[in-house]
């Protein structure tokens, strides 16, 4: 992206390799100019390649081919419809929830690239998820939700009754790939289980991975696989809160850590004060550099999930 000045104009330039980062880049310069020039910013369009379109390059509409249960707690719901920008390095997607017994009507681009929501009686509830399995070739893509219990929990609640022809929105793919290393470091609760599962079947067979997974019960065990020499160990936390057990924590303190840590890579995602003590102990006690660890909040205790997952 390049700026210029222009007489009294101030000219953006952006070049881009897909029409995706494209979008993504017109629309960060159309937030930033609007963000730092207020409610009275000028209005502007863009010119040249996809100029005037309303179409979002990263926006699918799909509909529900099948879901079935996982485990009791768990659902995976899968999706068809066009999945050729997906590939192996896409892990999440942002999941466009259309209210109940209304036609969707889906986000668009206006004349600066910015992204125009549907309000009102048409609003969208959006949720993060992994990616846990792609077929390109069928054009499906398999989500597996946390079935959570709660007042207010859209996300399980769209899993459990999601059938056949049913349509979502899809935004994305998004998420870095994860580098693997000598030895191998994943810890989660159900939330991250879907994202661990799918990293540990891309592990190298000449790696190391120690996982360590909280779920609620032994029921809720999943089979995983992995090509590397896989130590797996499930935490049961039998009826204590989600995010107040204290397993997991305790789990990751108890695995010997390399002493070099350029061969060491760290996955973890739970919930958000979970997630700073994890940060804290690889950091300080373990002697870890951040770069080598990639550690997520993926729910906050007390607080409705609003984009990051059941």
């Amino acid at each position: 992206m390049a700026l210029a000045a222009d007489g009294g104009l101030l000219v953006i330039a952006c070049a881009c390799a897909t029409p995706s980062a494209l979008s993504h880049a017109k629309m960060a310069a159309a937030d930033a100019i609007a963000r730092h020039a207020g409610p009275d910013h000028p209005a502007f369009a863009w010119t040249g390649a996809d100029a005037g379109s309303r179409v979002l390059p990263f926006f699918r509409e799909m509909t529900v081919a099948r879901a079935h249960p996982v485990t009791p707690r768990m659902r995976r719901v899968v999706l068809a419809g066009d999945a050729a920008h997906f590939d192996a390095a896409s892990l999440h997607v942002r999941v466009l929830i259309p209210p109940a017994g209304r036609p969707p009507v889906w986000p668009h681009a206006d004349d600066a690239g910015r992204m125009v929501w549907p309000k009102g009686a048409d609003a969208l509830v959006p949720r993060i998820y992994t990616v846990r399995a792609l077929d390109r070739a069928r054009g499906e893509i398999a989500l597996d939700v946390a079935l959570h219990d709660g007042a207010s929990t859209p996300g399980a609640d769209w899993a459990r009754g999601a059938g056949p022809g049913d349509r979502v929105g899809l935004l994305g793919p998004g998420g870095a790939p994860f580098m693997p290393a000598a030895f191998n470091l994943f810890a989660g609760d159900e939330t991250a289980l879907p994202a661990i599962a799918r990293m540990l079947e891309a592990l190298p067979a000449d790696t190391r991975a120690v996982a360590r997974i909280e779920v609620e019960d032994a029921g809720e065990e999943q089979p995983l696989r992995s090509p590397a020499a896989l130590d797996l160990r499930w935490l049961h936390r039998s009826g204590a809160p989600a995010g107040t057990s204290g397993l997991i924590e305790a789990a990751v303190r108890a695995v010997p850590i390399p002493p070099d840590p350029s061969g060491v890579r760290v996955f973890a995602g739970c919930e958000q004060a979970t997630a700073r003590r994890l940060r804290a102990h690889l950091v300080r006690e373990a002697g870890l550099d951040k770069s080598r660890m990639s550690i997520a909040a993926y729910w906050r205790l007390g607080h409705e999930g609003v984009d990051i997952g059941e």
